[in-house]
């Protein structure tokens, strides 16, 4: 006979174990299934998580699965293929065989960074080659920091230049700035190198130089790209929710599935939570919203449970 639990969460990263913590804490029973892969795995540490700054990303998980344990909340390590609806839930199928069941889906797989096809970009991802200037600005501050041209190439140079004087932004096969873009960067001090990056010098491990199609080196120390984040939606995709595109200033950054405040999908008695559903949302963002929705779906499944009760009472009375 398959495993039933309340909730089968699919996903073991911040949002996951937020969630999983709140409905085992709500005493519902939980199972998290995760395949140990990360968004963040390639960095050193999280930044901006209060009480957690600088925690590597690896011990942050481990304590969260501690905790979730704690209060009978259970692990699957591996992967979901897919889910189906059964009458008063989902069958969910697991990697190499197998399946259990659940009255509610909180999905938290994440995304994936796709990135610029530029050699050494992506060996250095996560480490010398970086995208968010909160997550990893203050580590390069002062340093030589290359900016790789795109949609938002000058808005990413700008706002670069809050941690370093010295910020050159590589047009690439970015748009050429516009007369007053122009006018903003160079006010700032901010150098603009024209033709296609080729690929990135590198000397032990770390990047030295950013190196044109040309043959030209510029020498830096970091370098900021901006990936396509993409939602990591399979299982979801199994279910018929498809991730749609999302849009930032008229541009396309990449794809997430669509939700309601609450976490709730278009599909009944499926909740996401996170990167899948939000572009933005950083570690400390993600575990708030999959605290958030763990409440909302854990609301769900009482009034499921009244629903049913009363049903039941009135059916012990017509007898």
């Amino acid at each position: 006979m398959d495993e039933r639990y309340d909730v089968v969460v699919i996903g073991g990263g911040a949002a996951g174990l937020s969630g999983a913590l709140a409905l085992s804490r709500a005493r519902r029973s939980v199972l998290v299934v995760d395949d140990g892969t990360p968004r963040n795995a390639r960095a050193d540490r999280v930044h901006n998580y209060l009480g957690r700054e600088g925690t590597p990303p690896a011990e942050l998980l481990a304590l969260g699965r501690a905790e979730v344990a704690g209060y009978g909340g259970r692990f699957r390590d591996g992967r979901v293929e897919d889910a189906d609806r059964t009458d008063d839930g989902f069958r969910v199928t697991l990697t190499g065989g197998g399946s259990v069941l659940a009255r509610r889906l909180l999905v938290t797989t994440g995304l994936t960074d796709e990135l610029p096809d530029v050699p050494g970009v992506a060996e250095l991802f996560g480490g010398d080659v970086l995208h968010c200037p909160y997550c990893h600005g203050w580590e390069v501050r002062d340093q030589p920091i290359g900016v790789l041209g795109g949609a938002f190439g000058v808005h990413q140079a700008l706002m670069w230049r809050q941690w370093s004087a010295d910020v050159t932004l590589f047009l690439h096969t970015g748009p050429e700035p516009s007369g007053d873009e122009r006018e903003q960067l160079a006010a700032r001090g901010i150098a603009v190198v024209p033709g296609v990056v080729a690929g990135l010098d590198v000397d032990a491990g770390r990047l030295t130089g950013v190196r044109l199609a040309d043959g030209q080196v510029v020498a830096r120390r970091a370098l900021v790209v901006s990936p396509r984040f993409v939602a990591r939606g399979g299982v979801l995709a199994s279910l018929g929710l498809d991730a749609a595109p999302v849009e930032m200033n008229g541009h396309v950054v990449g794809s997430a599935v669509p939700a309601d405040p609450t976490g709730a999908t278009a599909v009944p008695g499926v909740f996401v939570a996170g990167n899948v559903t939000d572009l933005r949302a950083q570690v400390i963002s993600s575990a708030a919203a999959g605290l958030t929705t763990a409440a909302m779906l854990n609301a769900d499944l009482i009034a499921e449970d009244v629903r049913l009760a009363v049903a039941a009472r009135s059916l012990a009375g017509a007898r």
